[in-house]
């Protein structure tokens, strides 16, 4: 039998069966779409906590996960890069953001002309269809099966291990009973990438949110944030727009083709990300451990969060694998 269930394989539940594996559990992972399916493969992928609170929880997740994709950038793991950025700010701030202490080369700079501040520093970045892949095969390496499997309830998971991760995502919402649970779609157009080596951000642009992050042969370009909004079928004047935005942000971009338009429902959250025991538990006294909710700042917290959930998972038994 197994030891730990993740319900969930987008990066998060990826992310957290690695870890659970690695700290010796027994895991299985049960997911309703595979995991080059999930919302997680639409994502832009940069390490920046979107939308996050300055909690100092939040900001020892980011920085252990910044910590471990700029490990893995070092080490040659399919798709992660380290990304120079230059975020462009509209109005004047006093102080640096919360989350620079976890960027080791956070700096000010002078502004372009008609902005108030620039911030400059070097995060990793994703490209999430390798890395999802790299994911897979990691837990491949350490014994994990990813079975597929769609969960009606978590008493349902919980007749594969004593101890179930919920990382569900938008599912959690039903799932785990939470209100909370929202969703904000995000759209992207990606265009082929005519040379580009840095990301730009224009978070305050009141035309709307613009980001340019460049990746090996296409570069992602955004973007919206809307809650409530469930339809991810195309749109030819939002996709247009974005590319106005982002045009005007980088003339570089000039001429370079278009290769598509996406939309994804980020799992957000009100309140932030629930990562926590449930103690109300699942049926049979399972231990219930929730990880979910990180909006559009999944892949910044990921590893983070993980490294959480193997203590609150081996908090009542440690692990060891026979």
């Amino acid at each position: 039998m197994a030891d730990v269930v993740v319900v969930g394989a987008g990066v998060v539940g990826l992310s957290s069966a690695v870890r659970l594996a690695e700290a010796g559990a027994r895991v299985v992972v049960l997911t309703a779409d595979e995991p080059a399916r999930t919302v997680s493969r639409v994502a832009a992928a940069v390490w920046y906590p979107t939308r996050t609170s300055p909690d100092p929880r939040v900001l020892d997740w980011a920085r252990r996960t910044f910590d471990e994709l700029a490990a893995q950038a070092g080490g040659g793991v399919p798709g992660v890069v380290m990304r120079p950025t230059r975020m462009l700010l509209r109005a004047p701030v006093d102080g640096d953001p919360w989350w620079s202490a976890a960027v080791p080369d956070f700096r000010t700079a002078e502004p372009p002309s008609g902005y108030a501040a620039q911030w400059r520093f070097t995060v990793p970045t994703v490209e999430m269809g390798p890395y999802l892949d790299w994911l897979v095969a990691r837990l491949d390496e350490l014994g994990v099966e990813v079975r597929r499997h769609r969960v009606e309830t978590l008493d349902e998971a919980a007749g594969v291990a004593p101890v179930v991760v919920n990382a569900t995502g938008l599912a959690a919402g039903t799932l785990a009973d939470d209100p909370a649970v929202h969703p904000v779609r995000g759209r992207i157009v990606l265009v082929a990438n005519p040379g580009l080596v840095t990301s730009w951000r224009d978070e305050g642009n009141p035309a709307g949110i613009t980001y340019v992050h460049p990746r090996g042969r296409d570069v992602v370009l955004g973007g919206t944030f809307e809650p409530g909004e469930t339809d991810t079928g195309p749109d030819e004047a939002v996709g247009a727009a974005i590319l106005a935005r982002c045009l005007a942000l980088v003339p570089e971009l000039a001429g370079a083709p278009v290769l598509g338009q996406l939309a994804g429902l980020r799992p957000a959250r009100h309140g932030g990300a629930r990562l926590a025991v449930d103690r109300s538990g699942a049926d049979g006294g399972v231990r219930l451990v929730h990880n979910y909710g990180h909006g559009g700042a999944g892949v910044t917290l990921a590893w983070g969060c993980a490294d959480e959930v193997v203590t609150l998972a081996g908090s009542a038994r440690p692990f060891r694998r026979a």
